[in-house]
């Protein structure tokens, strides 16, 4: 199944993409659950019965939305592939890397991504979004998979010289409409083993960065026994995995994202998310 947040002559909802069509379960299920969120929150109950009574809208007639805009948290893994790590020059570690983006900062799907004012230094980061679909602390690994609901393409788009102030990366991961995340989110039953797939970025058609999922240091069921140590996981909130070696403030000279430039990340099997860079007015 794959499930999104959209917009409707302006109006807000989620639902089930089909192909070409978007089926307006949220509509159908408004006194029941107010967003996606809350319906991941209870396990899709009553869904699969909403379904068949839901409108049918193409998907060409729609807004995308971040997938969850509404987040508890993001949780964001850094340094996760060996070709990023070393392509940064930073030592190995024992732990995931974790930094946060705030729900404000994202973008949804053919929506723009937005170059603020103050830098040209707007880098792309294509990865995989876990999607937590059920609470709790103190996840082990064996269990962790338990707890995934779904996942999604993610770009997470860093203003480079502000994320390089200090030690902390926050400021450069969270200027708004720079964090896309969509289209959709693919339940794992449709999705299927992870490990083979191949997550990669676009840039104008070039590819910037290509790595199978496998390849990461740390593998989702680690990522989730350790943030659920230190805070607790909540349906909704979304772990953005890691990027591969490729960034665009690696190359040389450094390759920086412009207006007019079409940014892809496509996780096979999963789909394509697709922006438009655009300046901040």
């Amino acid at each position: 199944m794959k499930l999104a947040t959209v917009a409707i002559d302006g109006r807000t909802t989620w639902g089930i993409v089909e192909g070409e069509t978007f089926l307006d379960v949220g509509a159908a299920l408004k006194a029941r659950y107010a967003d996606l969120k809350a319906a991941i929150g209870a396990a899709f109950a009553g869904v699969a019965d909403a379904k068949s009574s839901a409108a049918a809208v193409p998907t060409s007639k729609v807004t995308w939305l971040p997938v969850i805009p509404n987040p508890d948290k993001i949780l964001c893994v850094g340094l996760n592939y060996e070709t990023h790590r070393k392509e940064t020059g930073r030592a190995e570690v024992d732990h995931p890397t974790i930094f946060s983006r705030y729900a404000n900062s994202q973008t949804g799907h053919l929506q723009p991504i937005v170059r603020p004012r103050v830098s040209t230094h707007l880098d792309f980061e294509g990865e995989l979004a876990v999607i937590i679909g059920k609470a709790g602390r103190y996840i082990s690994r064996v269990d962790a998979m338990d707890h995934v609901v779904g996942y999604s393409c993610y770009n997470d788009g860093s203003i480079r010289d502000f994320q390089r102030h200090t030690h902390q990366f926050t400021p450069g991961k969270n200027f708004p409409d720079t964090g896309a995340f969509g289209p959709w989110m693919m339940t794992p039953d449709e999705l299927g083993p992870l490990g083979e797939l191949k997550l990669q970025t676009r840039l104008n058609g070039q590819v910037m960065q290509e790595a199978l999922i496998k390849q990461m240091i740390f593998d989702i069921p680690r990522q989730i026994e350790y943030c659920s140590t230190f805070t607790r996981l909540e349906p909704g909130d979304v772990i953005v995995s890691g990027t591969p070696g490729g960034v665009g403030a690696r190359r040389e000279p450094p390759l920086w994202m412009k207006p007019g430039d079409v940014v892809e990340i496509e996780v096979e099997r999963l789909g394509v998310l697709r922006n438009v860079v655009t300046d901040e007015t």
